[in-house]
């Protein structure tokens, strides 16, 4: 399989509030420990449409979580200051599709300094 790195750029956003529930599911599948909730991104521009088709094409991290939460696929994700995440696609009929959950096992926003509308690019890798 080839590697790749895609750059994409996206803005800081609140999400829901669901994502702690979620997380607790999956870190025997990524090999860390993610801090609790997920860590959300308004993307846009091409770069990151391209992103979104080739995950959806792609098999990444297979995550099939217990009643009452979708499936979802993940992907590798490199941050500012070298700090690894893993993007969440979700397999939801209707999930907004300039919408980016990401995992860490620290607290993003804090880690980088980040609030809502900041810009953030990020390295999504897929293979």
């Amino acid at each position: 399989m080839t590697r790749i790195a895609i750059c994409a750029d996206g803005v800081v956003a609140s999400g829901l509030g669901e994502g702690a529930g979620f997380v607790a599911q999956v870190e025997t599948k990524l090999g860390y420990v993610p801090f609790p909730g997920t860590f959300n991104l308004r993307m846009h521009g091409s770069a990151w449409q391209s992103a979104r088709s080739r995950m959806e094409r792609a098999s990444g991290i297979d995550i099939e979580p217990p009643a009452g939460f979708c499936r979802a696929k993940c992907f590798p994700v490199e941050l500012p200051d070298g700090l690894p995440a893993t993007a969440v696609l979700p397999e939801v009929d209707g999930y907004p599709a300039d919408k980016l959950e990401l995992l860490a096992p620290v607290s993003v926003r804090d880690r980088l300094a980040l609030h809502d509308g900041d810009a953030l690019r990020l390295t999504l890798v897929l293979e």
